[in-house]
């Protein structure tokens, strides 16, 4: 299958969809971007890379970064972590208060924000530290690139002074005991892993363990067993996309992760791993340009799961 002139064909139908959504304003920082930026790269098993667009340009990847975490706590704790966070779609959206008053400060998944935070926390406990935590976690995804990324300190900055609503989240939890370390260092450490900035092609690189069963195809190094990668995928299925992860299941048919940075990874079990990038959000909060593309990728090479 000729990809590159797949991705070529996908470049020139989307230009249409570039200029729809818009650019996640929340996060101060995150609003200093090129709106109408748009790249992917697809990464194969045998190491094998097709780009197009800004590939190379770093952002924000926020939510990515919640798929990293989830591999590295279940990896450590198994199933014990479940009892900490659940394992099913919320139906809400993201930062949803709500539904963790009524479940007891459990969150529903390690994706939306609240889950994310308890599987940062439960890696605090076991690190002990807050700078040797977020120094573990930026190590693994290096590994998983084979690059040195770094954390953008404006967006850490920014996301620490107006993360209210995430300060909200992790209170509530901790009045459940459900967060075991100061609120404070939880919280530092987990706007810290959500500043880290990759590419597109970074990303497809450190996504392909996904894509074989937890061990790099390059390197034959098991990051994590292949039950646990199986859950990681299953999960970015069902919650990858807040509550829009079942559209994303409909239209794109992929286990994929967003973030509000505009980047979406996904995975085509035993074959790649995806990373598209487009700043421009829909209403969800998911990236418009990337999920339409993804939705193109599946429809042109007939790659879907399903």
């Amino acid at each position: 299958m000729n990809y590159q002139k797949i991705l070529e064909e996908i470049e020139k139908q989307i230009q249409t969809e570039l200029p729809k959504g818009e650019v996640a304003s929340y996060i101060p920082a995150l609003k200093n971007v090129q709106a109408n930026d748009f790249a992917m790269s697809i990464k194969l098993l045998d190491g094998t890379t097709y780009n197009i667009g800004c590939f190379d340009k770093k952002f924000s990847i926020q939510s990515i970064s919640k798929v990293f975490t989830f591999a590295m706590a279940l990896k450590l704790y198994g199933k014990d972590l479940y009892q900490r966070v659940w394992y099913e779609p919320s139906g809400n959206p993201f930062n949803s208060l709500v539904q963790l008053e009524y479940e007891k400060g459990i969150p529903r998944n390690p994706f939306i924000n609240a889950g994310a935070i308890v599987t940062t926390d439960s890696l605090l406990s076991y690190y002990k530290d807050k700078n040797l935590t977020f120094n573990e976690i930026n190590q693994f995804i290096n590994n998983l690139s084979k690059q040195n990324i770094s954390f953008d300190e404006e967006i850490f900055k920014s996301e620490l002074e107006s993360g209210y609503r995430n300060q909200a989240l992790a209170s509530l939890m901790k009045s459940f005991k459900n967060i075991d370390n100061p609120i404070e260092e939880t919280l530092e450490t987990y706007f810290k892993h959500c500043s880290l900035m990759m590419s597109c092609e970074e990303l497809a690189s450190a996504m392909l363990f996904l894509a074989n069963h937890g061990v790099d195809p390059l390197t034959n190094e098991e990051f994590i067993t292949a039950p646990k990668a199986k859950r990681v995928n299953a999960l970015m299925l069902t919650c990858g996309h807040y509550d829009a992860s079942g559209d994303f299941a409909f239209h794109v048919g992929l286990p994929g992760k967003s973030g509000v940075g505009g980047g979406i990874v996904a995975i085509v079990p035993k074959k790649m791993a995806i990373c598209v990038y487009s700043p421009r959000l829909n209403k969800k909060g998911n990236s418009h340009s990337g999920t339409k593309a993804l939705e193109l990728f599946t429809t042109l090479t007939e790659l879907s799961i399903f």
